[in-house]
C-alpha cells in the first residue's frame, strides 16, 4: 500500500519539475534569440548618447526614410484591408476551379526569402525584364522607384490579412449569412451588416501584423528600391547604409524608434487577440 501511495507524489513531482525545466529552456531560449539581442541594442544605445541618437533621427536623410517607412506602411494597410479580406471570402465562400492554387500562393511569401522575391521583381521589371520593353513604352519606372517599393511590401505582406480573415469565416460558417439572404439582403448588405462585423476583430489582427511586417521589412526593398538616400531609402534601409558608414548615433537611434514602435504593435496585438477570444466565447455562448 505504500508503494502505491508513493507513486502518484512521485508522479506529481515528475511532472512539476518537468514544467519547470520547460520553463527554463523557453526562457533561455527567448534569452538567447530575443532579450539579449534587445539588451544588447539597449547598450549600444547608452553608449552612443541616447539624446544624440535620437537627434540624429532630426536629420533630413533620417526623416525622408522615416516617411517613406509610414507611406508605404499605409499602402500595404490600406490595400490588404481589400484585397485580404476579398481573398478570404474567396478562398473560404466560394468553390471553383483553382481555388486550392489561390490559397497556397496566399501563403507564398512565407516560403521565399524577401531577397529571392526581388531578384524574381527584377527579372520580370527591371532593366531587361520580362516587361521592360511596354514598362519602357509606357513611361513607368519599377526598380530603384516608389512603384517598386510598393510591389515589394505588397507582396511579402499578402498573407497576414487574407489568413486571419479566412480562419474566422471557416469558424463562423455560413448560417448568419444564409439568414441575412433568406430575410432579403442583397450581397452587399449581407457584406456590411454580417459578415464584415463578425470579421473586424479578425481584420484588424491582420492589419497589425501587416503594419508590423511592413515596418520591418528590408532585403525585398533593398533589392527593389536600392536604397537612395531621399528616394527609395526606408528605415531599415536607413540602418544598414548608417552601420555600413560607422554613423552609430542615427543607426541606433532608428533601430530604437523601430523597436519601440515594435513594441507597441505587440501590445496592440495581445489586446486584439483578447478582443478575438472574448468574440469567440460570445459566439460559443450563443
Amino acid at each position: 500500500m505504500r508503494s502505491d501511495a508513493r507513486a502518484p507524489a512521485a508522479s506529481s513531482t515528475g511532472a512539476r519539475a518537468g514544467r519547470v525545466a520547460l520553463v527554463i529552456l523557453v526562457l533561455l531560449y527567448l534569452g538567447v534569440v530575443l532579450i539579449g539581442p534587445l539588451g544588447a541594442l539597449g547598450g549600444e544605445l547608452a553608449d552612443v548618447g541616447v539624446g544624440a541618437a535620437l537627434g540624429a533621427l532630426g536629420r533630413e536623410d533620417a526623416l525622408a526614410a522615416l516617411r517613406m517607412t509610414v507611406v508605404l506602411t499605409a499602402i500595404a494597410v490600406a490595400v490588404n484591408a481589400v484585397v485580404g479580406t476579398a481573398g478570404a471570402i474567396a478562398i473560404v465562400r466560394h468553390r471553383f476551379r483553382g481555388r486550392a492554387l489561390l490559397s497556397a500562393l496566399a501563403d507564398l511569401p512565407l516560403a521565399v526569402s524577401p531577397v529571392v522575391i526581388g531578384l524574381a521583381f527584377l527579372a520580370l521589371v527591371g532593366r531587361d525584364g520580362v516587361l521592360a520593353p511596354w514598362l519602357d513604352a509606357l513611361g513607368v519606372r519599377v526598380v530603384f522607384a516608389f512603384p517598386g517599393l510598393v510591389v515589394a511590401v505588397l507582396f511579402v505582406t499578402l498573407p497576414y490579412t487574407i489568413r486571419e480573415v479566412a480562419y474566422v469565416l471557416e469558424e463562423i460558417g455560413t448560417s448568419e449569412e444564409e439568414a441575412a439572404v433568406t430575410l432579403g439582403a442583397s450581397a452587399w448588405q449581407t457584406f456590411w451588416r454580417v459578415t464584415l462585423p463578425n470579421v473586424r476583430v479578425a481584420l484588424g489582427y491582420g492589419l497589425l501584423m501587416t503594419m508590423a511586417r511592413s515596418l520591418g521589412e528590408f532585403g525585398a526593398v533593398l533589392v527593389l528600391g536600392g536604397s537612395i538616400s531621399g528616394q527609395t531609402q526606408t528605415a531599415t534601409t536607413f540602418i544598414h547604409d548608417a552601420i555600413e558608414e560607422r554613423e552609430l548615433a542615427p543607426a541606433y537611434g532608428m533601430a530604437a524608434l523601430l523597436a519601440a514602435i515594435s513594441v507597441l504593435l505587440l501590445a496592440a496585438l495581445e489586446w486584439a487577440k483578447g478582443r478575438r477570444a472574448r468574440a469567440a466565447e460570445k459566439e460559443a455562448d450563443r
